[in-house]
């Protein structure tokens, strides 16, 4: 065997062995850092707007919570320990929050969620228990998520930022089509 060749068969085991260990890794296994933009609307129009990077949203005052979700078909995701920055503390930077306030959490894909005031209130959300019966709610914290069970959020979990619907109590199951994934936008709505 010519020495190019053994050459090139060794670099090509190298890479498909690293493969395997784990030791190549892509956006599905890291967090990316992004950034973050928060927007006051009133009547429509924009009236003040912030922009966080990765590192600001991290150097804010972290929570962490019980998340469990389930999909529209049933699929249970969880339960994780989810760490992030609490919603309300959040739009909290651009004021106090008003009584009629809707917060609109969207994705660069089109997805967005909006949560009513009640909701920002940790109130009114359909919960159920881990055989998917329908339980009364204890009371819940929207959390922005950048940490899921101790490590940075994953892409395919959402990453950078993930919307997650937290309780103190473990095994409290939410809607998970409130859980946006990779958030970029955050907007407060309020009428004039």
């Amino acid at each position: 065997m010519n020495l190019r060749l053994a050459v090139s068969l060794a670099l090509l085991f190298t890479v498909i062995s690293c493969g395997f260990a784990g030791c190549v890794s892509g956006p599905e296994d890291a967090a990316i850092p992004g950034n973050l933009t928060l927007a006051m609307v009133v009547n429509g129009n924009v009236t003040d707007e912030k922009v966080f990077g990765y590192t600001d949203i991290l150097a804010l005052p972290s929570y962490t919570g019980q998340g469990y979700a389930v999909s529209t078909v049933g699929i249970k995701y969880g339960p994780y320990v989810c760490t992030g920055v609490k919603l309300a503390n959040l739009v909290s930077l651009l004021g106090a929050p008003g009584p009629d306030d809707s917060v609109w959490v969207s994705a660069p894909d089109g997805y967005m969620w909006v949560f009513e005031p009640d909701q920002m209130a940790g109130r009114n959300f359909i919960t159920f228990d881990d055989n998917l019966i329908e339980i009364p709610s204890p009371p819940l914290t929207i959390v922005l998520m950048y940490e899921q069970d101790g490590k940075p959020l994953a892409y395919n979990d959402g990453a950078p930022f993930r919307i997650a619907i937290t309780s103190e109590e473990p095994g409290v199951i939410t809607e998970g089509s409130a859980w946006v994934k990779w958030v970029d936008r955050i907007e407060v709505h309020r009428k004039g």
